[in-house]
């Protein structure tokens, strides 16, 4: 009998997902696991839950990425995703009739400990994180329209949720009025790290519409913390009094002000003293993540919610290199990858649906949820009408504004825990979660399409300018030896005070260790450098370029710090404000002086076709052959000592390739440069086809002044020379391409992607580089490397 008894209790207890629901009042019972082991029950359950907490992760992460991956492709969200897996593993591992799993030894109550001690440290470590990333400055630069809705926005549905609490209380208990006003308060918040979050999944960071989200979720995010910690105020005054109240409040802004005052000063004084380009040391990081897990025990100790420490402490770290970047590459992948998924999962695995039953708690939950939402809503949507904002706009801005996330499950899981929350409210607000996590981005997407901007309905090319009008160029730097390239090709084009050129540079730089991107304007003509180091030599070098053709070139330098995959959109708007007729990209190859290939950066390449689908002007892809200065050949113009430089275009019909004649005859103004067009044409044996008698007629147009004549261009100076190349599919084309990289220091052509012609028949099918078109792609390719610099030309594309 005593053996029975023995084996009896070393069996598990079953019990359901309630995290540390029996743990002393005083102990934070989200994060502390800690409690006393009486007897070797205890103990056996506390040395086996290593293996259970193993299978249970291995479970989450299983269920999670298969529900991900067959969701994913109906536009489901990766949370909407875990959060269903989590459901989903409750239906298939839960008996709630009986209080028991249907798979032995598992989810026992030490292991609901551990796994939620992990979860909570997780996401403490991501609050932290995400605090990290934003920029404080960007709530000072807040506009008007960002301030009005991130104060509106929290205030008003927490003050119109506690009246209808207060209507709906009479048919309630005390308990459950009590939980009312906390899912008020639930329902008002404005949280950073979820609407950053949906905005990058967007893909709308950079937009001006991601821009206001951002700034108006910074100031919503301060004003939630701020009406939290009031609350909180307010319950230690109502449980402990005045006295204790004071003590808690003093004991929170000596916090604040050591924060402000010491750590952050400290912090700058570690970027300080790291060498410019190199990373900061690792005991430097090391400490504040300890800081912030220090933090998080004082903010508990000063009566506070015990995230709220790392949070403010996060807030503090420099934003981006070299620190908090740092700080940020550290912690991401666990935080994003290991503890994140797990907690959205768990949160999903604790909704008991057999306890939903429709009564006068039911329903005031549903009451107020729909009510705070409604009044949130309203109270974002009208100051972006007011500010005359696009109705579509303010819809889709409103609707962000008013999405719910990670957080609002981390809360509403706490409080569940503390017993806020009852199992049926916990289970509405995480379905309500779950429908606006599904729905928000799938109706932005609809309401609200950042492409439909550069829609072209003017012409904004180099063909169609205006004679002796200036020429607008927007030149993108990805990195500093794109600068030379980029130089050399601006003062081929021939910049005089008749045709003066305006430069807009553009220095990219990928955005790390921040939430939001940022956008400098440096006036060149004033001689400021940029506080970003790293944009200074990139001024520096166009700053002289303008000096040496003072009255011809006009500069203005910009730099974009912007996650890489939406780095189109800065140079797209750009282009689209600034009027440009022209952007230059640099390619994304560079060689060594021994023709390998030295750096291929896919980003770049990325990036470059992005541009070329949406760019509201015509493009150029620039490839630098190492051979950025301009050098004289042999060849010099007759009676005279300038030295010519030579450039080649290649010409087969098309708007693209009229676009490069166009821009090239533009450069043959020079004295020193001499141009040579070389045109493709079919055998005459070929038959015509009838559908490009006007392309041909346009060809001829732009031809017209080159074709007959070996001479300046219509009494202009410099040299252009014509020839004729009859060639009858693409290998012959490809034979006379390759030996004319080694003869000219410049070759320009045409995209002409998609444009079927006999003499490029069958290059495309070999083609590695799409971006360049045949021509393009033979000139770069591995096999061929001369001193020719390569100019690949789209002209705008016009809906």
């Amino acid at each position: 009998m005593d053996e029975l008894m023995y084996n009896e209790r070393q069996k598990p207890e079953l019990v359901d997902f309630d995290v540390c629901t029996e743990l002393p009042p005083k102990v934070n019972s989200e994060c502390d696991i800690f409690h006393r082991l009486g007897d070797r029950n205890d103990e056996w359950i506390m040395t086996s839950s290593m293996p259970e907490l193993e299978v249970t992760m291995a479970m989450m992460f299983f269920m999670s990425h298969i529900v991900h991956f067959f969701l994913k492709y109906i536009g489901f969200p990766r949370i909407a995703n875990q959060i269903i897996s989590g459901i989903i593993l409750t239906f298939i591992l839960v008996d709630y009739s009986n209080g028991k799993t249907r798979v032995d030894n598992l989810f026992t109550r030490t292991g609901q400990e551990v796994l939620g001690t992990i979860y909570c440290f997780g996401y403490q470590l991501f609050l932290f994180m995400t605090a990290v990333k934003m920029d404080m400055g960007t709530i000072v630069r807040a506009g008007k329209k960002a301030i009005i809705i991130g104060v509106a926005a929290p205030l008003l549905p927490f003050f119109f949720g506690l009246r209808f609490t207060t209507t709906l209380q009479k048919q309630l208990t005390e308990t459950e009025s009590n939980r009312l006003k906390v899912m008020a308060l639930g329902q008002s918040l404005i949280c950073f790290p979820v609407i950053s979050s949906i905005i990058t999944e967007l893909n709308i960071l950079n937009t001006e519409f991601g821009r206001l989200a951002l700034s108006a979720s910074m100031v919503g995010d301060v004003v939630s913390i701020s009406l939290g910690i009031f609350v909180n105020l307010g319950i230690a005054y109502l449980q402990g009094g005045a006295k204790r109240t004071a003590i808690d409040l003093l004991s929170f802004s000596l916090y604040v002000m050591v924060v402000v005052f010491v750590i952050r000063p400290l912090m700058f004084r570690m970027i300080k003293s790291t060498p410019e380009g190199r990373p900061v040391k690792n005991v430097y990081v090391y400490t504040i993540v300890l800081l912030a897990l220090i933090s998080s025990l004082l903010s508990n100790m000063f009566g506070q919610f015990i995230l709220l420490g790392p949070y403010i402490l996060g807030m503090a770290v420099p934003e981006g290199p070299p620190l908090g970047s740092t700080v940020v590459d550290k912690l991401d992948c666990f935080v994003s990858g290991v503890f994140l998924p797990l907690m959205v999962t768990t949160t999903g695995m604790r909704v008991d649906f057999k306890k939903i039953k429709y009564n006068a708690m039911m329903k005031s939950t549903i009451v107020i949820a729909i009510v705070t939402y409604i009044v949130k809503f309203v109270a974002c949507l009208l100051p972006c009408l007011y500010f005359r904002m696009p109705s579509m706009d303010s819809f889709a801005l409103a609707l962000i504004m008013t999405s719910e996330g990670i957080v609002e499950l981390a809360l509403y899981s706490s409080l569940r825990d503390d017993n806020g929350l009852d199992d049926q409210s916990y289970a509405v607000m995480l379905l309500i979660i779950l429908a606006l996590s599904i729905l928000v981005p799938i109706v932005v997407k609809y309401l609200y399409d950042p492409s439909r901007k550069y829609a072209g309905y003017q012409k904004r090319n180099i063909m169609h300018l205006k004679p002796n009008s200036e020429l607008r160029v927007l030149a993108c730097i990805n990195r500093p030896d794109n600068v030379p390239a980029m130089i050399n090709l601006l003062d081929y084009s021939c910049p005089t005070k008749e045709n003066p050129i305006t430069v807009y540079v553009l220095h990219l730089i990928e955005l790390i260790g921040r939430a939001s991107p940022i956008f400098i304007s440096h006036q060149i003509q004033k001689k400021t450098i940029s506080n970003v180091s790293y944009s200074e030599n990139v001024i520096l070098s166009f700053s002289r370029f303008e000096r040496d053709n003072w009255g011809t070139v006009n500069v203005n330098a910009f730099t974009a710090i912007s996650p890489p995959k939406l780095m189109y959109d800065d140079i797209c708007t750009m282009a689209l404000n600034r009027l440009t007729s022209l952007i230059i990209l640099p390619f994304h190859r560079k060689w060594s002086i021994d023709g390998s290939v030295e750096v291929d950066d896919n980003m770049v390449r990325t990036l470059n076709s992005s541009v070329l689908e949406r760019a509201p002007c015509s493009v150029g892809i620039l490839v630098s052959r190492g051979n950025s200065q301009r050098r004289g050949n042999a060849n010099a113009l007759p009676n005279s000592d300038v030295y010519v430089h030579s450039v080649c275009t290649i010409f087969m019909g098309g708007k693209d390739d009229r676009e490069a004649l166009v821009f090239a005859k533009r450069m043959a103004k020079d004295p020193s440069i001499s141009l040579t067009v070389i045109q493709f044409i079919p055998p005459k044996e070929l038959p015509e086809n009838p559908n490009l008698k006007w392309e041909k007629m346009l060809d001829a147009e732009v031809l017209k002044d080159v074709r007959y004549s070996n001479s300046s261009v219509a009494g202009e100076a410099g040299f252009v020379g014509y020839t004729e190349e009859v060639v009858k599919d693409g290998s012959e084309t490809a034979l006379i391409v390759r030996s004319l990289v080694d003869d000219y220091d410049l070759i320009i052509t045409g995209r002409r992607y998609g444009v079927e012609s006999p003499q490029t028949s069958g290059l495309m099918e070999w083609s590695e580089f799409p971006e360049l078109g045949a021509i393009g792609d033979l000139l770069v390719s591995t096999d061929v490397y001369g001193r020719a610099s390569v100019l690949v030309v789209q002209q705008q594309v016009i809906d």
